[in-house]
């Protein structure tokens, strides 16, 4: 197994754990630094992780971001996107409430159960993609549950509540925007040395 390979499944594995980007950059560069001695010093990269990539990658994790965080960030990011979600469905109505019926609840609750059974199969889409494949899903279970359930309001959810539900995932999503912005900009710096 190629350096570039032990670091690609490093970060799949890492990313899929929950792992936020600047941990996981960070992670990355040590690895990679490890990974550069020993190939320096005529040993291989199983000599550095051991024979099996994913425990290597998974014991770091654990050591690095404890489960109870990484359930703690995955609730918070959650809660975000459904705020968000909710938010721009208020905002695109001109409403200060958003009317909950059995068809909007299908699609969505079915759209998100799509997203994350893709991940768990370690889909490689990219996020228009994946979002592309939750919608070919969603939206038939939508239709069939709108025809069999009707279009009688469930519940009616305030603004107020989608607002609060960003709440949460704000430090997480914050800290991954930054986190991006500085590693575009140490590819940049990296490109511009290497030319």
């Amino acid at each position: 197994m190629t350096n570039e390979q032990i670091l690609a499944a490093c970060r799949s594995n890492w990313e899929y754990r929950g792992i936020d980007d600047a941990s996981v950059r960070e992670m990355l560069e040590e690895l990679s630094a490890h990974l550069e001695d020993a190939q320096a010093a005529g040993r291989s990269g199983q000599d550095v992780i051991g024979q099996e990539v994913r425990s290597f990658a998974a014991a770091w994790a654990r050591e690095r971001a404890p489960f109870s965080r990484r359930v703690a960030r995955t609730v918070s990011m959650t809660c975000f996107g459904i705020g968000c979600v909710l938010v721009l469905a208020c905002l695109f109505r001109w409403s200060t409430e958003l009317a909950v019926t059995p068809a909007y609840l299908a699609f969505w609750s079915s759209f998100c159960a799509a997203t994350v059974v893709w991940e768990l199969r370690r889909g490689n889409l990219r996020m228009r993609a994946r979002w592309a494949v939750a919608i070919a899903v969603a939206l038939p279970i939508a239709i069939l549950t709108g025809l069999l359930a009707g279009d009688e309001v469930l519940f009616a959810l305030p603004l107020w509540a989608a607002l609060a539900l960003l709440v949460p995932g704000l430090p997480y999503a914050a800290a991954d925007a930054r986190a991006r912005k500085s590693g575009h900009a140490a590819d940049a710096t990296s490109a511009a040395q290497a030319r």
